[in-house]
């Protein structure tokens, strides 16, 4: 069927907008690449099946300028490599790499080598999540990203974290990182801040047999910013993938997952907590992939939404003939803290394998009365306790991650947002 006009002439508009930076022969081809598929499959628009509750249109046009907020750092660097970007583009300046024999770091910018072991890798994950359902704005960060870093881990390394900071009011920004982590290594990846007034990101991380890949992101508190990221993982045999996200307001923000469980005993565990107030729509949408046998996968995102706030949750579970004693689990929550605001919920299961253990859940709600009730009868504030059961309501989510020490910074960095913004 041919493309309606106002797709393919989206994509070539997106296309004409943002240059191809130089780049060796293997990243120009890769980009050449992505810039096609992007051309064939179309820009995204407000009827395709899976941008029907979040239009593209905002994160396509002109960039309007958003306030400068304090946004003061969540993750503590320590002793872990920490990279900086200002405005989307690496300050070596501000970044500290330690040495780390089970690390290899290079910028996007820096990887001039004809030869390079992000060659098989840069562009081949997005490509590969393109089916069945196109991501266009992760093929038009493949074809026209300049930032980003390539990351090989070859053991046990230290922590990496990757701080956003923001200076322009209406700066946009794309970042590409590429992760390889070689069998049996292991890697903590930390996201602090808000990178851009707009931002198109991809991380590509493939995790080789018996590796472990943890990753923590806090997206910031700006108000106006506009984001749209996308994580597309490969696991190999008794691999790990853990993944947590949380986001506090925001005008709008995008977060795909297209995960692929390749090597048996692999497991992926995705989890998120968003707290919008007015002016906030939030979308996650996650595809997972079971293409092997004894492989497990958990979604859990939370949402919590006042004052005319929206929240998307769009997640799928696709069970591929053979992959027999596979544990699928998803659940999507909203928290409406008031009459205007929404939660819209789409579960899939897709499933060819008839030796499954596979759920999903969706509910949306308001406060508990009773436990309201029961907590002011006892002394506590009333907007302490709607706080006090809110916390309780994401905590779920935040119990995903592996780290205690991070989720206790991320349960205060909430219990500082919700205190600020009592009504």
């Amino acid at each position: 069927m041919a493309l309606p006009a106002h797709k393919i002439d989206g994509a070539a508009a997106l296309l004409a907008r943002y240059s191809a930076p130089d780049a060796p022969k293997w990243l120009a081809n890769a980009r050449k690449d992505a810039a096609q598929r992007l051309a064939t499959m179309g820009a995204p628009h407000a009827r395709d099946e899976y941008w029907r509750y979040t239009p593209p249109a905002s994160l396509l046009g002109d960039v309007a300028d958003v306030a400068q907020l304090d946004d003061k750092a969540l993750f503590d660097a320590g002793d872990a490599h920490e990279l900086v970007f200002v405005d989307g583009i690496f300050d070596a300046a501000q970044s500290t790499l330690r040495d780390d024999d089970a690390l290899q770091i290079q910028t996007l910018n820096d990887a001039s080598a004809d030869i390079h072991w992000a060659a098989d890798l840069f562009g081949a994950l997005e490509s590969a999540g393109q089916n069945p359902v196109p991501r266009p704005l992760a093929a038009l960060n493949t074809a026209r990203a300049g930032q980003g870093v390539l990351i090989r881990v070859s053991g046990a390394a230290r922590p990496v974290v990757l701080r956003h900071k923001r200076r322009a009011a209406n700066a946009e920004a794309m970042l590409h990182h590429v992760i390889k982590l070689d069998a049996g290594a292991s890697l903590t990846l930390l996201e602090d801040g808000a990178a851009a007034a707009r931002l198109n990101a991809v991380i590509e991380v493939d995790i080789a047999d018996r590796a472990m890949f943890d990753h923590v992101r806090n997206q910031g508190r700006d108000h106006g910013r506009q984001l749209a990221t996308h994580i597309f993982a490969r696991l190999g045999t008794e691999s790990r993938f853990k993944s947590f996200t949380l986001s506090l307001n925001g005008k709008l923000t995008r977060n795909e997952a297209v995960i692929t469980l390749t090597g048996d005993n692999a497991s992926a565990h995705i989890a998120g907590a968003a707290v919008g107030d007015g002016d906030f729509l939030h979308d996650d949408t996650i595809f997972i992939t079971h293409d092997a046998e004894h492989c497990e996968s958990r979604q859990v995102f939370k949402k919590v939404l006042r004052n005319g706030a929206n929240g998307v949750f769009q997640g799928k579970i696709l069970v591929k003939p053979g992959a027999q004693k596979t544990d699928g689990y998803q659940i999507s929550q909203g928290l409406l803290l008031d009459d205007d605001s929404n939660f819209l919920a789409k579960p899939e299961l897709e499933i060819y394998a008839d030796d499954v253990v596979c759920s999903h859940g969706s509910t949306c709600g308001s406060v508990d009365d009773t436990a309201l009730f029961y907590l002011t009868s006892r002394g506590v504030p009333r907007a302490e306790a709607q706080d006090l059961l809110v916390l309780a309501f994401l905590d779920e989510a935040i119990a995903e991650i592996g780290d205690d020490v991070l989720a206790d910074r991320l349960r205060e960095r909430l219990g500082g947002w919700l205190e600020r913004h009592r009504g």
